[in-house]
């Protein structure tokens, strides 16, 4: 395989050679369209009756990657493809005199620009009748054997341009639909009177979820930092300096496990807005999520396998307690702690590492419930333990104003009315300190003292949002896997790096 590889290396090698002897640069600063291929031919086609021909159709520049090539002797038709499709390009000996030569040191995979009018085959397709070629980057590495169907996972993540390059119909749909909704996301805050704003990445305190952070050091302060796990107590603390809506969108980091809806890094929506409590933001979220949904898909039904989730309000709405109850006959108020463990062991929970009676309650919910929850669906009113930050319930103790949104099975949404007492808060922090001394495995809320003193100037009731925007696009695009809606997953490096595997002979057809 290695002699193979090399030998095709080799024979790129020496076309590039002969290109560049030929006095041609094979890897151009500049070459400008005058369209792309879509642009191209839609323009073709309605202009293609005009007689004489349109001057728009003639003497046009387009370039893309060479996708086949047909070699008929004198003749030769090539594909090129773009992001906005493919093209069909013909090279006759005739009309390009001696740039035909030009064709015997191209190779599929290669980039080109070409120079001619564009007509229409015999055989009814667009066509650019080309009159000048110019090589916009020769590619030294084969494509993969069969590229036009790329299947292996493996390779499609670590080799995401491979996966683009080969798979293009397919992947290149999903990032545009990411870009739509994150721009989606945007525009229905802005016009809601949101303000978008930054906060820190390197934090000297990670704080605003229960989760393990990345650990870094800052050489010239000579102090430990972290990447941010959650923007939320930087959100807040701008509430308290007086704006009334923020959000921001951006990465957080979580030094946790990797599957098919995880990755250590993710893109997190945050936003909060003063004067409002839970139930604003479930109305806010449907209204957001639906709207979505109808710009990027032209509907607010999505099929993810044989399921059609919809995303129009009004969504489901259900108690933590008694939908847990009804699922796995569980009446949180009836057993304590040790009992609940115990409980949860006869169940089938794994119960061997001590948790506390939040993270048992996180897991009853995930085995019994969510897989439950198809149809859009807000989960309301938590347990204190499992949300520190959250405003309690009044008529409900032991419980707060926290919703959870989930669809397909999967979270996508999470709120609180914000908790904003200092004292309160202070004393639940000390709690989650208690419970991180206890159970020396779990990840808990840390404090953030200068969080706390800013709270002690004073902040209005408010209502908090955080939503996944990485499982939003899952949702709206129909995948299964986070990994298929990141453009680079996170991996296990490979020692010495990608190597190409099944590559073609020769680059032609």
């Amino acid at each position: 395989m290695a002699d193979r590889e090399d030998t095709l290396l080799e024979n790129r090698a020496a076309k590039l050679a002969r290109i560049r002897e030929g006095g041609l640069d094979p890897y151009p600063a500049r070459f400008h369209r005058s369209f792309d291929t879509a642009t191209a031919t839609s323009l073709f086609e309605e202009l293609e009756q005009n007689d004489p021909p349109d001057e728009k159709l003639q003497n046009v520049t387009l370039a893309g990657r060479i996708t086949s090539i047909r070699d008929m002797g004198k003749a030769a038709f090539l594909d090129l493809q773009d992001a906005s499709g493919v093209i069909q390009a013909l090279l006759r000996q005739n009309n390009l005199k001696d740039g035909f030569d030009l064709l015997k040191d191209l190779d599929i995979g290669d980039h080109l620009g070409v120079r001619g009018d564009l007509i229409r085959t015999r055989a009814g397709q667009v066509t650019i009748d080309a009159m000048e070629l110019t090589v916009t980057a020769k590619v030294m590495r084969p494509l993969p054997e069969k590229w036009h169907g790329l299947k292996d996972v493996e390779t499609r993540y670590r080799q995401r341009y491979l996966d683009l390059i080969a798979n293009q119909d397919e992947v290149m749909p999903v990032f545009v639909l990411r870009s739509k909704v994150v721009r989606g996301i945007r525009r229905f805050l802005d016009d809601r009177g949101f303000l978008e704003v930054d906060t820190p990445i390197l934090v000297p305190v990670a704080a605003g979820a229960h989760a393990k952070p990345f650990v870094t050091h800052h050489n010239a302060l000579d102090q430990q930092l972290y990447l941010r796990i959650a923007t939320e107590l930087y959100l807040k603390r701008l509430i308290i300096g007086g704006f009334d809506k923020v959000y921001e969108i951006g990465r957080v980091f979580r030094n946790e496990g990797i599957d098919q809806d995880h990755n250590p890094e993710f893109t997190l929506l945050e936003s909060y807005e003063a004067y409002a409590d839970y139930n604003d933001v479930m109305e806010m979220v449907e209204q957001m999520v639906s709207t979505i949904a109808a710009d990027v898909n032209g509907s607010t039904e999505v099929c993810i396998g044989d399921q059609v989730i919809d995303f129009a309000p009004p969504w489901q709405r259900v108690s933590l307690r008694e939908e847990l109850q009804k699922h796995s006959g569980i009446d949180l108020e009836s057993f304590d702690d040790d009992a609940l463990r115990q409980k949860a062991g006869e169940m089938g929970i794994d119960t061997k590492v001590l948790e506390s009676r939040g993270r048992l309650v996180d897991k009853l919910l995930s085995t019994f419930v969510e897989p439950h929850l198809i149809q859009p669906t807000f989960v309301l009113d938590y347990p204190e333990e499992m949300s520190p930050l959250a405003k309690a319930k009044p008529g409900a103790p032991g419980y707060v104003e926290r919703f959870e949104a989930f669809a397909f099975g999967m979270e996508i949404a999470n709120s609180y009315s914000e908790l904003n007492d200092p004292k309160v808060q202070r004393e639940r922090f000390e709690a989650q300190e208690q419970i991180q001394a206890l159970y020396e495995n779990e990840d808990v809320d840390r404090q953030d003292d200068d969080f706390l003193t800013a709270m002690e100037y004073g902040m209005p009731p408010t209502g908090g949002l955080g939503i996944g925007i990485d499982r939003l696009v899952m949702l709206l695009a129909g995948q299964r896997s986070i990994r298929d809606v990141l453009l680079f997953p996170q991996m296990r490096t490979q020692q010495g790096g990608p190597t190409t595997e099944n590559i073609e002979d020769d680059g032609k057809e």
